[in-house]
């Protein structure tokens, strides 16, 4: 979900590209079918990196791998070899895709696991070889709220808030694209709400992102009450400001998500206390053949060091693989790239890109007062963590060196971690994803995607009492940061940092402020208690109102 209330009518997110009827062609219009659907590819990976170049940010790293999913060497070459064999380049790119769709699906893998991200490319490249307008946003020349079965990238990453006032998907995830590219835009959204399409046309309706819940023909009086409710938020959000804290005084940093020097200024406009998770992949998605330069790698993370100098800025090394695979880097041929050779494991593969980036983070930060400290992903044990805090110190990097816990077995064992690395920072996505066998971007298994499941909370827990035991931080840079109530959990949990999309940082700042530590911690001690994410869920809140 993301904050916020809205009100007003429904609008229809376009129709997907109908299904290319079955069709033979000639043998001797196979090469011209062939160059066809080349171009058509060609064309939407073109617009796809457009779309990227303009939202930029976080919302660019996004769209320029879906771009590197239209041009998958292995998907083109299965669509000419259906042309070959009598196919259209329309029916051929429809087959191609819904057989690959298949495969990732029958395996249950993550690989450009987005299966939204899949649909719509195939959609894009259908549209345009059929001479149809593409999917996408409807036109209105009134604010409304959009339904859509789900949202891709694309459309989401472009949304106007001054028309597009909130939307409402049937499927993704807490932690799909759409979600988290909602929350960075700051639209009311509410994800994965089983029947939403189903809502007429033209009907009025409110939604709550910060509850979830859609109000159909909303009365007067409930109206005005959702205003007055989101006024209430508003003043209480202008009222809170400066550094993260309880009530009581016990300080927790409040820093920013971010994707490159195009998400700073949001960051530092919401009073982020610096970066909390520096997503460096952005720069690596401009050509999938090649690392950028060294040179090229320090400029763009100088322009991220300068914009916080006094302030903590933590840098995520490449993680690379599974949904955000690199030609010069990935695997072609992993059965299961979500548990394969993906992040930290590809960079110990690949010694020279590891090294190069590190030496441009070191060059980067000569002579800024910053306090640089950089992490690896996808840590698994202390081995791992060896690994990569001796390449930073051959980099001759003078940082903190940290590794994020995606991976149950670093919670686990995380006090054996900590004797290699200075920090952890929590990446709940992924730890929620690999505790549960429940890929992130499914909506059937969104249940288990949720943050506030009580095994999740305990993989937290056990990692804070590890930093706490090692005297050592232990953050979260995951999108459950993001959750307000959740975050005042995580606090009681022993979290010392919280980070999100800069859209988020003034709810959880007035959040926090609320509540005491004792309270945090009695709610986090009730909501670990129950059995489920929603008991969980509402056995913190009844802690926090007193009831």
């Amino acid at each position: 979900m993301s904050h916020g209330v809205a009100i007003g009518e429904v609008r229809h997110m376009g129709t997907a590209v109908l299904e290319p009827p079955p069709k033979q062609i000639p043998a001797e219009e196979a090469e011209r079918e062939q160059a066809r659907a080349r171009r058509a590819v060609e064309a939407v990976a073109a617009d796809l990196m457009a779309r990227g170049n303009l939202a930029g940010g976080e919302a660019q790293a996004v769209l320029e791998a879906q771009a590197m999913m239209a041009q998958d060497p292995e998907l083109i070459a299965d669509v000419e070899r259906r042309i070959a064999v009598g196919s259209t380049a329309e029916r051929a790119v429809y087959d191609a895709f819904a057989s690959y769709r298949a495969l990732l699906a029958g395996a249950g893998e993550y690989l450009a696991g987005r299966v939204a991200d899949l649909d719509d490319v195939r959609n894009r490249i259908v549209a345009r070889l059929l001479g149809v307008p593409m999917p996408g946003v409807p036109d209105s020349d009134e604010p409304y709220i959009l339904i859509a079965r789900d949202l891709a990238p694309a459309d989401t990453a472009l949304l106007d808030p001054t028309l597009v006032l909130g939307f409402v998907t049937e499927e993704g995830g807490p932690t799909s694209h759409s979600a988290i590219l909602a929350r960075a835009l700051g639209v009311p959204a509410i994800v994965a709400l089983p029947g939403a399409g189903e809502l007429g046309e033209g009907t009025e309706i409110a939604i709550d992102g910060s509850s979830g819940e859609v109000f159909v023909d909303p009365s007067a009086e409930k109206r005005a009450a959702l205003e007055a409710d989101a006024a209430a938020r508003k003043a209480a959000l202008s009222a809170s400001s400066g550094p993260g804290a309880t009530s009581d005084g016990h300080t927790v940093p409040l820093l920013a998500n971010i994707g490159g020097p195009g998400d700073v200024a949001a960051a530092v406009e919401a009073g982020a206390e610096g970066v909390g998770l520096f997503r460096t992949e952005f720069l690596f998605l401009d050509d999938s053949a090649r690392a950028p330069s060294e040179e090229k790698q320090t400029a763009a993370y100088r322009q991220v060091l300068e914009a916080f100098p006094q302030g903590r800025v933590v840098v995520r090394v490449l993680d690379a693989g599974a949904d955000k695979p690199l030609e010069f880097l990935t695997p072609a041929d992993e059965p299961n790239p979500a548990l394969g050779v993906r992040g930290l494991r590809s960079l110990l593969d690949h010694p020279d890109v590891l090294r190069t980036q590190l030496t441009a983070l070191a060059r980067a930060a000569e002579g800024l007062p910053v306090h640089l400290e950089v992490m690896a992903p996808m840590v698994a044990d202390r081995a791992d963590a060896k690994a990569f805090a001796d390449a930073c110190r051959e980099a001759g990097l003078h940082a903190k060196f940290g590794a994020m816990v995606e991976i149950p077995s670093a919670a686990l064992r995380a006090r054996s971690v900590l004797q290699e690395v200075e920090f952890l920072s929590l990446g709940t996505n992924d730890l929620a994803q690999y505790t549960f066998a429940a890929d992130r971007q499914v909506g059937a298994v969104s249940r288990l995607q949720d943050p506030w499941q009580p095994a999740l909370l305990d993989l937290v827990a056990m990692a804070a009492e590890a930093g706490r035991a090692e005297g050592k931080s232990c953050g979260v840079c995951g999108e459950a940061a993001s959750d307000p109530l959740l975050a005042c959990v995580l606090t009681g949990l022993g979290v010392t940092s919280l980070s999100m999309g800069a859209a988020s940082i003034p709810y959880v700042r007035a959040a926090l402020a609320k509540y005491t530590l004792a309270q945090c911690e009695r709610a986090a001690a009730a909501a670990r208690a129950t059995e489920s994410a929603d008991e969980a869920r509402a056995a913190a809140r009844a802690v926090l109102s007193g009831e």
